[in-house]
């Protein structure tokens, strides 16, 4: 059996992850840390390098204390993260701002100078429109995209912006610190929006470079997910506990890893993720984009294949919302008035559980109370930054189970809302693949099935399917697993939900309401500003 490690950059926290790779791909062991993400009044979501390196340091040690393997007996390293970060270091590989997360919306003057001006189409400027789609397959129009962060750190940061040797996103910061080599995965590399994807041109594009003025020279080597890095550097090495020289490889990003980690690698294969955010994503063989509905075939894991993705910013992360503010009062105790040490984890397996174990019997449509998950923006079908969650249809008789479904029902809600779009542009899966948190409970995996109208499977551990598909991807760097197109074969179904026709109808009236309420509030979030 070889082994593999395989570290979980999340938004939150970060999960280490160790693989025994023969026959089949099977999850040994695991160790996590979380860290803070740090909001900004400003719109800024900030990360520290120093959270993540901590969290990988401390669940690396803790995780090799529950098995008898050695640290030496890992054959390799690689990682699955968070996306379109932005980690600007200097010539030594240290961060010269603390890193921004994908999450980071302050750049709203940087993007309309870029591209929301002039004669625009979905917000973005004709004439870099065009060439953008052209060349990279999508454009740079949201706020939150990578190279408006850079522009932002050049704009407000002047002296840390001389200092920039690289771009890196996250986990290339990661490789970059284990290593020392400065590089960027394909899949990364097109996050940036500034890679050209065209068959032939596989690199930066200058002609992209130029109409945003990015400096060329901050752009790292470009990688494939199964490529080796190098080894551990001795300093690394030690403070991870492991041996020096073990190969890293090159990973992926989240969006990437999870779909190959779900066992969706063939075209036509859909899967839904949700954990801190949501998406749904659909393998194809061609680019393609919607503009109108801010969906776009992004750069993956597999060579010549792109996963059309679909992103909501906060899906499991109404959740925690809701566990933090509304199941849980001042005074730290539940909805039945039992403090939350009396007992309840030994009967549910997280707070989570408890909280969708606790609305299973409140009806389909939450006794008319509809709650849109936009706690942070939203950017698909619709991109606007300014939109807020809220519930809707609450009176004298609802209460707080009510209105927990609510929550749940609202991020399926929107779910459904992308996978009917990109239904618009491509065929998607009739068995949909649910993976992430939320795909822990029945309870919640069985009113997706419905609300979706779709049987929905789930696999094992799909909390841990990212650090499946960077175990995948190593394995096929080191030889043991001949390609990706042959990792569905390690990955069945754990359990299957057909859906409930009767309640699927019960739904889609709400469903409608849903998709209505932000048309019918689209200029009033605009006046509101927390």
């Amino acid at each position: 059996m070889t082994y593999i490690l395989a570290y979980d950059i999340g938004t939150t926290g970060v999960k280490t992850c160790l693989f025994g790779v023969e026959d089949t791909i099977q999850l040994l062991a695991y160790a996590s840390r979380s860290y803070p993400l740090y909001i900004m009044d400003d719109g800024g979501a900030e990360q520290d390098n120093e959270d993540w390196w901590k969290g990988m340091c401390e669940s690396t040690a803790e995780l090799f204390t529950q098995v008898d393997i050695k640290p030496e007996e890992v054959a390799g390293i690689s990682f699955c993260s968070q996306m379109q970060g932005l980690v600007l270091t200097d010539e030594n590989g240290i961060p010269v701002h603390r890193p921004m997360s994908y999450m980071d919306q302050r750049a709203k003057e940087e993007i309309k100078a870029g591209i929301a001006n002039g004669i625009q189409i979905a917000g973005a400027n004709v004439f870099k429109l065009l060439p953008s789609l052209r060349i990279t397959g999508a454009v740079s129009s949201s706020v939150k995209d990578p190279v408006w962060k850079y522009k932002w750190v050049e704009a407000h940061e002047p002296e840390n912006f001389s200092r920039v040797f690289k771009w890196l996103d996250v986990k290339d910061y990661l490789i970059c610190r284990c290593t020392g080599e400065f590089t960027m995965t394909e899949d990364s590399a097109f996050a940036t929006l500034i890679y050209d994807t065209r068959k032939g041109h596989e690199g930066w594009s200058k002609k992209m470079c130029s109409m945003f003025n990015v400096n060329m020279e901050h752009l790292p080597r470009i990688i494939k997910s199964t490529d080796m890095v190098g080894g551990l550097t001795e300093k690394s090495a030690a403070e991870l506990g492991l041996r020096p020289g073990t190969p890293v490889f090159g990973g992926g990003g989240d969006s990437s890893l999870i779909g190959v980690g779900a066992g969706c690698v063939n075209v036509g294969d859909t899967h839904i993720y949700s954990g801190t955010s949501g998406w749904v994503i659909t393998v194809t063989d061609k680019q393609m984009v919607d503009v109108s509905a801010m969906i776009a075939a992004i750069t993956g894991a597999q060579s010549g294949k792109y996963n059309y993705f679909a992103e909501m910013e906060t899906a499991g992360k109404c959740l925690e919302w809701v566990k933090d503010h509304l199941a849980l009062d001042e005074i730290g105790i539940y909805l039945e008035k039992k403090k939350v040490t009396e007992g309840f984890e030994s009967t549910f397996t997280s707070l989570y559980d408890y909280l969708t174990d606790t609305v299973k019997d409140v009806p389909p449509g939450a006794n008319g109370v509809i709650f849109t998950p936009w706690l942070h923006g939203n950017r698909c079908p619709f991109e606007d930054p300014d939109s807020t969650g809220m519930f809707f249809g609450i009176k004298l008789e609802t209460g707080k189970t009510e209105m927990i479904r609510a929550v749940l029902e609202g991020v399926f809600y929107h779910l459904r809302w992308m996978l009917e779009a990109q239904d618009s542009k491509l065929k998607t899966k009739d068995v949909i693949r649910f993976v992430g948190g939320g795909a822990l409970s029945d309870v919640s995996c069985q009113m997706l099935a419905d609300i979706l109208g779709r049987t929905v499977e789930t696999v094992a551990s799909p909390q841990n399917v990212g650090s499946v598909g960077a175990a995948a991807v190593t394995a096929v760097g080191l030889g043991i697993i001949p390609d990706l197109e042959c990792v569905q074969d390690f990955i069945p179904a754990a359990k299957t939900f057909k859906p409930d026709m009767e309640k699927h109808s019960l739904y889609t009236p709400y469903f409608e309401t849903f998709k209505k309420l932000y048309k019918a509030n689209k200029e009033l979030y605009k006046s509101i500003k927390g």
